[in-house]
């Protein structure tokens, strides 16, 4: 899809910001109250709320990750709508980390970096609301 066809989808497109601090961290098993957990054959990953951390221990850790999820149903016949975005987050120098479900997607950008994130997203003809 061209820059000028993206435009146009999102014009009517919404993101959410969660309200939420979320952690990517590395197991040897599922976190318990796990968002998201991606298994491999080389590693387990858990996306997580950072209150629900507790006590559970993990191999590698990185925090204070925001989640701004695409709230359209985004058919999984759509081609480049994750370039378009990580494009313009790149240009703007913003470092992301993804998941994808079944018609919605998500991008998880560092806090200190959710403002620049926020106006990357809106140039792009989203409106974005924060909760």
């Amino acid at each position: 899809m061209k820059r000028s066809e993206f435009r146009k989808f999102f014009k009517n497109g919404r993101a959410v910001v969660a309200a939420e601090t979320y952690a990517i961290v590395k197991t040897q098993r599922a976190l318990a109250n796990a968002l998201a957990v991606i298994k491999d054959d080389r590693e387990t990953t858990c996306v997580i709320d950072e209150s629900r951390l507790g006590a559970q221990k993990f191999l590698g850790f990185e925090g204070d990750w925001r989640m701004i999820t695409f709230d359209m149903v985004l058919p999984l016949s759509l081609v480049g709508f994750f370039a378009a975005v990580s494009g313009a987050l790149a240009e703007a120098g913003i470092n992301i980390f993804t998941i994808s479900a079944y018609t919605t997607d998500h991008v998880f950008v560092k806090n200190e970096k959710l403002d620049t994130a926020i106006e990357a997203l809106e140039k792009l003809g989203m409106s974005v609301r924060r909760l």
